[in-house]
């Protein structure tokens, strides 16, 4: 059976058996799907929500999970809005959008700010159920894409288009499966594990709010967790933690980012019993791929119709997908157009063939000028984090007063390498120099590189970029 067909999240979950054994799991509370049959983290209000386009804030992803598995098929849109997304950006979203109401886990004056009249709180407990469940609509599910500077897109699916790439047949050993993932279940990556956990009757184990990466592993690994996804950068910094090895996955998935071959190097040592995947997906184009072979970028015999439905292509460098698994379209900015005459999404992610593989360079929107050239970071990058002594690397423009811009780089050491003193710092910096002039061309070597104690990344698991 495929999700789809039993019409709502709540259908698919109860038609299908997944009830018995599923839970979701935060670090404060455990909820079997089974517990929602009898009861409601909606305090009784759900029947209040009905037809309504519901904005979904709370501070635990739990609540929102819960929120989630009640409302779809009954209201006529939800809106999930990140815990970590500026509050400033909630009058924007809530206006395009047309919310009328708002689940949430505030009280009083704080939750009257949202200016609608219908407000519902919500949290990890669950209370006597009052309504029945079920497909009454379909329901639509907005997800804000992830830029960090600028208001943010509001982008339409459905739960069709959302679990489109998802089977959900309930495997043998799905007793034993307990998925994690760094991601915020409010953005497409972290739905995308949420609803594959479910729907495959697993298990789910979700991050809490402002919790140290070393206390999350150290959760997961007690927890038992057998598949868990991030971005690249997510995987990063969890390299780096000593409580990196309490996991033992069996399976491990990235995407969000472009993979390049020194992380998945790295995660084969750390995980040596672990399936390491790597998948294109975005919040407009759905899952479009994913690689299983434990090399960077993909194969070039991916382009064309795959047996998913997806269909893939290169124009002007850039990929580009069409299948039922993209968007329907933005709310609001009737200027942004999803797709194009037919039916692709340009995802604006570049890529170039080198023999019988394409490789991801970069973004189109992320160019650094350099006197009229134009250099993508992440291929700098990709060639710092080849160096063993790197842990992550992050090359930015400089303005310069000759070019316009000059590259210089931002470098992350492994722990080990932290207490070097000035002069091996100093001669580190020339190898990474070095290894970028044989690499590249001239433009693209960083003129200066810096060594830093931490990089920013962003809530939706992606190095922060200026201007991104």
């Amino acid at each position: 059976m495929q999700p789809s067909d039993a019409g709502s999240l709540w259908d698919a979950l109860t038609d299908s058996g997944q009830l018995a054994h599923s839970s979701l799991r935060s670090a404060t509370a455990r909820i079997t799907v089974k517990d929602l049959a009898e009861r409601s983290s909606l305090r009784g209000h759900l029947g209040e929500l009905r037809d309504r386009t519901v904005l979904i804030t709370t501070r635990s992803q739990l609540a929102t999970a819960l929120a989630l598995i009640e409302l779809d098929g009954i209201a006529r849109r939800v809106i999930l809005y990140p815990g970590e997304a500026p509050r400033e950006h909630l009058p924007f979203v809530i206006a395009t959008g047309a919310a009328d109401a708002v689940v949430c886990d505030q009280e009083g004056s704080q939750a009257a700010s949202f200016g609608v009249g219908c407000i519902v709180t919500c949290d990890e407990a669950l209370t006597t159920a009052s309504h029945p469940r079920g497909r009454q609509r379909q329901t639509e599910w907005v997800l804000l894409t992830s830029g960090t500077t600028g208001l943010p897109k509001l982008t339409v699916h459905t739960l069709a288009s959302l679990t489109a790439a998802i089977t959900a047949r309930r495997q043998s050993n799905a007793n034993d499966t307990v998925w994690s993932t760094f991601y915020d279940i409010r953005r497409y990556g972290g739905l995308q594990i949420f609803l594959r956990a479910l729907l495959g009757g697993a298990s789910l184990i979700l991050p809490s709010s402002q919790e140290p990466v070393s206390d999350f592993l150290r959760r997961v690994g007690a927890e038992g967790v057998t598949h868990i996804s991030g971005t690249p950068s997510h995987w990063r910094r969890a390299l780096m933690s000593p409580m990196a090895h309490k996991l033992d996955p069996q399976y491990v998935r990235l995407s969000g980012e472009i993979v390049d071959q020194g992380i998945l190097d790295n995660l084969h040592a750390a995980y040596p019993n672990a399936t390491i995947v790597h998948a294109f997906a975005s919040t407009e184009a759905g899952v479009g791929f994913e690689v299983r072979d434990g090399l960077a970028g993909f194969p070039a015999e991916i382009l064309g119709k795959q047996d998913n439905g997806a269909e893939i292509k290169i124009e002007d460098g850039s990929l580009r997908i069409r299948s039922a698994r993209t968007a329907l379209c933005y709310l609001g900015d009737k200027s942004a157009k999803l797709v194009d005459r037919n039916g692709f999404i340009d995802t604006g992610d570049l890529a170039e063939l080198r023999g019988d593989r394409y490789y991801f360079v970069g973004r189109r929107d992320g160019v650094i000028n350099v006197g009229g050239a134009k250099v993508h970071p992440e291929e700098i990058e990709e060639v710092l984090n080849r160096h063993p002594q790197v842990q992550m690397a992050l090359a930015r423009g400089r303005k310069s007063p000759i070019t316009g811009a000059i590259v210089v780089a931002d470098v992350v050491l492994k722990s080990a390498d932290n207490d070097s003193d000035t002069r091996d710092i100093m001669a580190l910096k020339q190898e990474l120099i070095e290894a970028c002039r044989r690499a590249l061309a001239a433009y693209k070597v960083p003129a200066a590189i810096y060594i830093v104690p931490s990089l920013e990344v962003t809530t939706s698991g992606k190095l922060a970029r200026a201007g991104a």
